[in-house]
């Protein structure tokens, strides 16, 4: 780990002029605080080169650990988003490092340190999930207060990769964009070329402006 690399970032972004920046990592597992710590100072450098830039984290687990939250929660960033990727059932073949009851409880935690903080989370589909699957998932995170979702679909980057199960139609993004927002998501992002940070600008604007009403 570079520990000069939050300063060189901020640089970057002031240089590039920047009017919202996303910041994420690889899974840090190596490090004691899960690299909690470098994106809290990554999240500083960008203020401080270029304050008028709204920040964005999407952050590992962490593995559960609270304080590592708290750092980077206490960094003065806009948006929260940590993703729970897939359906509860699929976790142990799609994501067997990950845990999607720690996942949901890191968006949890996250309102209850940081009220004003807006927490976004994203769903990939075509995994083999049911529909049923996928509306239990939005409740679970409209439940912990989750204010965004982006849900995209899945698409295997090698030919050794989980493998794509179906391709959704786009007509079932729509529903599952409708169902979302009617359950009470301020922003929900859906179609088959969406990722977490896609119009990441545009999602930002709109949820603060619903998320302040």
């Amino acid at each position: 780990m570079d520990p000069d690399e939050p300063r060189r970032i901020g640089e970057a972004v002031k240089a590039l002029g920047l009017r919202h920046v996303v910041i994420t990592s690889v899974t840090r597992d190596d490090l004691e605080d899960g690299g909690a710590e470098q994106f809290a100072k990554t999240v500083e450098q960008i203020r401080w080169f270029l304050p008028e830039s709204s920040v964005e984290a999407l952050i590992p687990d962490f593995g559960g650990n609270e304080e590592s939250l708290r750092v980077v929660l206490e960094s003065n960033l806009d948006i929260l988003n940590h993703n729970v990727e897939t359906v509860p059932r699929l976790y142990r073949d799609v994501r067997p490092e990950a845990d999607f009851e720690r996942s949901v409880e890191l968006l949890r935690r996250a309102k209850v340190f940081s009220p004003g903080i807006i927490t976004k989370s994203g769903l990939m589909v075509g995994l083999g999930e049911t529909r049923q699957e996928v509306i239990d998932v939005f409740r679970r995170l409209v439940g912990v207060g989750c204010d965004a979702l982006t849900i995209g679909q899945y698409l295997a980057p090698n030919l050794t990769s989980y493998s794509v199960r179906e391709y959704i139609h786009p007509e079932i993004f729509l529903e599952y964009e409708k169902t979302a927002k009617s359950l009470g998501f301020c922003w929900v992002y859906a179609g088959p070329y969406v990722r977490s940070s896609f119009n990441a600008e545009e999602l930002m604007k709109y949820v603060k402006e619903c998320c302040s009403e």
